[in-house]
């Protein structure tokens, strides 16, 4: 099973956390559960489609602290095992907010 997880919150520049981040991410790697990761950047673009006319706009439309800022895309067995693994990441960054998607086959 796939997950797509996502987090928003404040950006930390504590030197420790990204150790720490470091060692659970090498870990998910070796493990073969993480497939990608990364920053997003906060501006965003918004498509819309009415009537077969395709409007763009660019954003950010949320609040900051809304605005998704990272992702992780992992692979595991079950849907508890994505959720223990959200919990480990949110332990080390602290508060936030994240979600979690599965990616349908």
């Amino acid at each position: 099973m796939r997950f797509l997880m996502t987090s928003t919150g404040k950006q930390s520049t504590d030197e420790a956390l990204y150790i720490e981040m470091g060692k659970f991410m090498e870990e998910l790697t070796s493990s073969g559960v993480l497939l990608a990761t990364g920053g997003m950047d906060l501006g965003t673009t918004l498509f819309e489609a009415v009537d077969g006319t395709v409007t763009v706009t660019d954003g950010p439309f949320a609040e900051a602290r809304e605005v998704v800022g990272g992702f992780a895309l992992i692979e595991v067995r079950s849907k508890e095992e994505a959720v223990e693994l959200t919990r480990r990441f949110f332990k080390i960054i602290g508060d936030g907010e994240g979600r979690m998607h599965r990616i349908l086959d």
